[in-house]
C-alpha cells in the first residue's frame, strides 16, 4: 500500500511537469534548449522507489546524474551519455527482526542511448550500460558490476532565452544480479530524475 501511494506521488509530480511545459511552451523546445555545438547538457537530482523483491530490503533511493545529448536526427533524435551516483537505502529490522537490517548500496550507473522527440517537449528515452557496486563486500555481492537497462519518458521545456531548460523524466530502472545466487540482488526501481539544462 505504502508502495502504491509513493508511486501515484511520483506519476502526479511528473503529470503536474508535463501539465507546466505545455502551458510554458509558446516555441519548440527542439530549438531553443540546443546549445550552439547541438549538444545538450544537463545536471539531475535522482531519486525511486525498489520494485520486485528488491523492496523486501531497501526502501528507497536518491542520487544524482549528468547526461550530455547529442544530436543525430536534426533536432527530434539523440545519443544520449549518462553517469550518476545512487545511493539505496536499506530497510532496518526486516521482517520485524531487530537488527536485522538491510545495508546501504552505492551505485554508479554508466549508460548510453537514445532519447527521441515525437512530438514538441515530450520525449522517450531508452538507455543501458553498466552499473557498479562500491560496496560488494558489505553486501555480500559476488559481482561488483551488472549489466542495468532504463526506458524512461520526460518533458523537455525551456526556462530562459539563452536554452536553459529543465528535464523531467520518469523511468524504470533495472539491473541483472549481484549475486548469482539471490534473485533479490537485482537492483530495479521506478524512479524520477529533475534536471536543469544547458
Amino acid at each position: 500500500m505504502k508502495n502504491t501511494f509513493k508511486i501515484s506521488a511520483l506519476v502526479l509530480a511528473f503529470a503536474g511537469f508535463a501539465v507546466g511545459a505545455k502551458a510554458q511552451t509558446s516555441t519548440p523546445s527542439t530549438t531553443s534548449t540546443t546549445t550552439k555545438d547541438g549538444i545538450r547538457y544537463s545536471i539531475g537530482v535522482d531519486a525511486g522507489i525498489p520494485l520486485g523483491d528488491f523492496k523486501d530490503s531497501h526502501k528507497w533511493n536518491l542520487g544524482g546524474s549528468v547526461q550530455a545529448d547529442i544530436p543525430v536526427l536534426s533536432n527530434q533524435l539523440f545519443v544520449t551519455v549518462n553517469a550518476g551516483y545512487n545511493n539505496v537505502f536499506g530497510k532496518k529490522d526486516i521482517g520485524g527482526v531487530a537488527g536485522a537490517d538491510a545495508t546501504d548500496l552505492h551505485l554508479i550507473p554508466v549508460k548510453a542511448g537514445l532519447k527521441y522527440f515525437p512530438i514538441e517537449n515530450f520525449y522517450v528515452q531508452g538507455e543501458a550500460g553498466a552499473a557498479f557496486l562500491l560496496n560488494k563486500s558489505d553486501v555480500n555481492a559476488t559481482k561488483s558490476t551488472a549489466f542495468v537497462y532504463a526506458p524512461q519518458v520526460g518533458v523537455q521545456f525551456p526556462v530562459s532565452a539563452n536554452g536553459n531548460f529543465i528535464d523531467a523524466g520518469i523511468r524504470y530502472e533495472a539491473t541483472t544480479k549481484y549475486n548469482s545466487a539471490f534473485d533479490a540482488s537485482k537492483v530495479n526501481f521506478l524512479g524520477i530524475r529533475i534536471a536543469y539544462g544547458f
